[in-house]
């Protein structure tokens, strides 16, 4: 994964007629906390920022924070958009050692729906988490949970447990919580109620 570096730049002020002034120089606002140190207000410049946050590798990712010669590893744990453009308004960071062990949600995804056995007789798949919280060190943060359908078949629950996490990576809740399921979909069932009543 290609390292992200943030350059920014300390600002005076908060508040929102500060962060005003520094949106209206092509910037965007944000603080940076954690670490047993005092939150302190920066800024990034807004296409810099853009251009980070839209490769996806941003935001629950370890990232390079640059504010001259320091460097400093932290966490983008939440940025705000303005309700019309869409655009990043503002950006929460977080101070962590590099091999910190840290919680954070990870996205789950799902593969082969093309070809798994549930689907393909009809069923559907009802997904009960989208984000799975993992305790697992700041420079190891899986960038998504896959699960492959290909042989689950409908009355499947696919659980935390079925998922193959990195070394030194584990749920951040201790018990082995459901995922999703494949249900028979109501065309499914009306299917098989037909062929019950044939035979």
């Amino acid at each position: 994964m290609a390292e992200i570096i943030l350059n920014v730049e300390v600002r005076d002020g908060s508040g929102t007629g500060a962060a005003r002034a520094v949106r209206r120089e092509g910037k965007i606002p944000g603080v940076l906390y954690g670490g047993g140190k005092a939150p302190v207000n920066i800024a990034v410049r807004a296409n810099e920022f853009r251009k980070s946050l839209y490769t996806g590798k941003l935001l629950g990712h370890l990232v390079t924070l640059q504010h001259g010669d320091e460097k400093q590893s932290v966490i983008a744990k939440a940025v705000q958009f303005h309700p019309v453009t869409d655009e990043p308004v503002h950006f929460d960071l977080y101070r962590v050692d590099e091999h910190q062990l840290i919680k954070i949600e990870v996205p789950v995804h799902f593969k082969n729906h093309d070809v798994s056995v549930g689907l393909k007789k009809g069923g559907s798949l009802e997904v009960i988490r989208h984000t799975v919280e993992l305790a697992c060190p700041a420079d190891k943060i899986p960038e998504e949970l896959v699960i492959d359908l290909a042989s689950h078949d409908i009355g499947d629950t696919i659980r935390i447990s079925e998922v193959k996490l990195p070394e030194g990576v584990k749920p951040a809740v201790d018990r082995d919580f459901v995922i999703a399921t494949l249900k028979a979909s109501s065309a499914a069932q009306s299917d098989a109620g037909d062929t019950t009543a044939e035979a």
